[in-house]
């Protein structure tokens, strides 16, 4: 059993949430992350991003790429955020987590604890994502290297409502992360 924790405005009056980035490798998740987190802090917001692949080499070391690993992946990175927006803390999740029903667990996580949470879909085309190949992904797979890329040979579950939907391939990063920070403001949380 959990040991009860402050509520997020027993913390400073100030409100924590998670806004999630989903969205296939290389749509452009982590840039928007940085450049909100950028644009929060000068206004003295406490920010915290969780990189999915730091989270992957230090709390999720070990998992692979099978659904269940991705799920277990998904839960922890979750679990961590409602943790840390519990604590008046703005944490911005740039995660591919592919499949819907793994993004919903983590919503109800959220929801139980009374933290806020926003799913923000990253809707950038694949054409565009191997493209971009920030990693260097779609060329692997296309060689035979790699397999279960997400949204090439592996599924990609897009979200049916996300709070908001971004599509990055037609406005620039700094666009991008005003119309995020206008979605933060409008329901107050920035």
């Amino acid at each position: 059993m959990r040991a009860a924790r402050m509520t997020t405005s027993e913390v400073n009056d100030v409100t924590g949430a998670t806004v999630w980035l989903t969205g296939l490798p290389s749509a452009g998740k982590t840039t928007l992350a940085y450049e909100l987190a950028g644009l929060l802090r000068p206004e003295g917001h406490r920010v915290e991003v969780l990189d999915g692949d730091e989270i992957r080499e230090f709390l999720s070391a070990g998992l692979g790429f099978s659904r269940e690993d991705r799920d277990t992946n998904v839960q922890r990175i979750g679990f961590v955020a409602e943790l840390l927006a519990s604590q008046g803390v703005l944490v911005l999740v740039p995660v591919i987590a592919p499949y819907a029903e793994s993004r919903d667990a983590v919503r109800r996580r959220h929801q139980k604890e009374g933290t806020a949470y926003l799913e923000v879909h990253v809707a950038t085309p694949v054409e565009v994502c191997s493209e971009r190949d920030v990693k260097g992904l779609y060329a692997k797979q296309a060689a035979g290297e790699i397999a279960g890329l997400t949204g090439v040979d592996d599924p990609y579950e897009e979200p049916e409502s996300p709070d908001l939907r971004i599509e990055a391939h037609e406005q620039s990063v700094a666009e991008s992360a005003a119309a995020l920070l206008g979605l933060l403001r409008e329901r107050g949380l920035a």
